[in-house]
């Protein structure tokens, strides 16, 4: 059975029935005509655009620590008081 795509109470094809099967859920979207639709393309967009962003900020979160953690290890096994810069509040020497 085709599943259509739902958009504000609609279906984006434009059929009409009681008994179509609709979803909100892109990838069980099977009707060709609610594919092909702009409604359909712009939130299928923004959805590879949403993760696209998230992969993104968990990658330089990830990367942000890691230069972190390493500069404070580099630091802790130098020799003598050695400064930390600043953003590393509440230690002022290792």
């Amino acid at each position: 059975m085709v599943t259509h795509y739902k958009v504000a109470g609609h279906l984006a094809c434009g059929s009409h029935g009681d008994n179509l099967p609709a979803t909100t859920d892109l990838t069980r979207v099977k009707c060709r005509n609610c594919r092909g639709t702009d409604a359909f393309k712009e939130a299928r967009r923004e959805a590879r655009n949403a993760a696209r962003r998230a992969a993104r900020k968990a990658k330089v979160a990830h990367a942000a620590n890691d230069w972190r953690a390493a500069w404070l290890e580099k630091l802790t096994n130098m020799p003598g008081l050695q400064r930390l810069p600043r953003g590393f509040s509440g230690q002022p020497y290792v």
